[in-house]
């Protein structure tokens, strides 16, 4: 699985609303242009993330986008799972039971095989490594990087 590169665009958006305040709701196009995205498509991962009560959404002229809750309650796996869905990753499609396999008696297929064992253990600990950290862990680790950032953004934000 390729995580979508949606994924790296909301959880920059929210911690973007994070730096501003969160007290007004900022436009998909402010937000698109503080990335130089293009903003329908960002759009659509914006909404996905006020469907999954990730962000909140005000129609109109001064509407836009804030935040539903705090970063330090809104956790990775939840931006990975309302932008690509909850699918797992890794599908398996039982090709031991194709040509070489296909003669094989059934109750040697009754176990999962040892790809797809060894891929959804691995996939399990991603998903528990993502839900263990939260956007309030993100942001600091990005502050610690850039300590400059949140005030680089509210005043491009200001400006723009």
């Amino acid at each position: 699985m390729r995580m979508s590169e949606g994924v790296e665009w909301a959880m920059h958006c929210c911690l973007t609303l994070a730096w501003l305040g969160n007290e007004v709701p900022v436009s998909t196009a402010k937000l698109a242009a503080g990335f130089e995205l293009p903003p329908a498509y960002l759009n659509k991962q914006l909404q996905a993330l006020a469907k999954a009560g990730i962000m909140t959404s005000t129609p109109g002229a001064r509407g836009g986008f804030r935040l539903a809750r705090p970063l330090e309650e809104i956790t990775v796996m939840e931006v990975v799972t309302a932008i690509d869905g909850p699918a797992e990753a890794f599908q398996c499609t039982e090709i031991r039971r194709r040509g070489a396999g296909a003669a094989r008696p059934e109750w040697q297929f009754r176990a999962p095989c040892a790809v797809t064992t060894a891929m959804r253990k691995a996939e399990m600990a991603w998903r528990r490594v993502l839900a263990a950290q939260t956007l309030a862990d993100v942001q600091a680790a990005a502050n610690r990087r850039a300590p400059q950032a949140g005030e680089v953004i509210r005043r491009w934000y200001e400006q723009n």
